[in-house]
């Protein structure tokens, strides 16, 4: 009966240890579970901590971009009114030099308006009275002229037309050479008309003429190309075979009143054809939808 009843208080005993025991493995796994809890919200809360100071720096880099906008807005503006301001600058001081060189050119004008007087020439009629032309020692016109009872002696003289196409052997200005001393040559007379003069005059007069104005005769035209815009001419000619270009010869070509036709090509050089009905056929149809 004795030991009935102290196996029963063992086993009682044991119970009550064992509950006891499964207690503390509950206690402990509550715990366990209260601290992956606790530890669950820390990294939460780091984690939005994080994000915070995240936002916190794109908003910064965002604001730190702007104010460069703003910084970069600005120097451009004041780059701008710097510029303006020294380009108003620099046109103020280009207005007063140039008022600056007015005042004094004008003051040397003035100055020297008696002078220029003083140096100016009276152009006269040149006839064969008062004018001797004379071919010089290097080929080229002499002058002797009496006007009045003055005689004067001109080693050398040029002689230009005025109307070089029109008339060419009328209003011819006889003129002093031009130097790089004394400038543009003046002019002594005019000739009004070149056969109120004797032969051998008319033709001292011819030579130097004909140095002066070199003017082609054209007498075949061989052929007309047009090119990018151009016009590229082969024609034989008194100085043989040439090549030359015209740009529009609508505006190139002209026709004489007495029916000679007169070609300028791009560089300025005169071609002449006397009469053109003299050309063969196939030169005059080449000219013949510019006359």
């Amino acid at each position: 009966m004795a030991d009935e009843k102290k196996a029963v208080d063992n086993q009682a005993q044991q119970n009550i240890q064992e509950t006891a025991k499964e207690a503390d493995i509950e206690k402990a796994k509550d715990a366990d579970a209260e601290k992956v809890k606790e530890a669950d919200i820390e990294k939460t809360k780091d984690a939005d901590t994080e994000k915070v100071k995240e936002a916190d720096t794109e908003k910064a880099k965002e604001t730190d971009a702007e104010k460069a906008k703003d910084a970069d807005a600005e120097k451009a503006k004041d780059a701008d009114a710097e510029k303006k301001m020294s380009a108003a600058e620099k046109e103020a001081e280009a207005e007063a030099l140039e008022a600056k060189f007015d005042k004094e050119a004008a003051a040397e004008e003035a100055d020297a308006g008696d002078l220029i007087l003083e140096n100016q020439r009276e152009s006269v009629p040149l006839t064969p009275e008062n004018a001797k032309f004379t071919r010089s020692a290097g080929g080229l016109i002499s002058l002797e002229l009496n006007v009045e009872g003055k005689q004067e002696k001109f080693e050398r003289v040029v002689v230009v037309r005025a109307f070089p196409i029109t008339n060419p052997e009328e209003f011819l200005s006889v003129r002093e050479p031009n130097t790089r001393q004394m400038g543009r040559g003046k002019e002594i007379g005019m000739i009004r008309y070149m056969d109120d003069f004797d032969k051998e005059t008319q033709a001292i007069i011819n030579e130097e003429l004909e140095r002066r104005y070199f003017s082609p005769q054209i007498t075949k035209i061989i052929s007309m190309k047009e090119k990018f815009g151009y016009y590229y001419w082969d024609a034989e000619t008194s100085a043989g075979m040439v090549t030359f270009i015209l740009n529009n010869p609508f505006s190139n070509i002209r026709v004489l009143e007495d029916g000679r036709i007169i070609i300028t090509d791009i560089d300025g050089n005169c071609f002449e054809i006397s009469d053109p009905q003299q050309l063969d056929p196939a030169s005059y149809k080449r000219i013949e939808v510019y006359l």
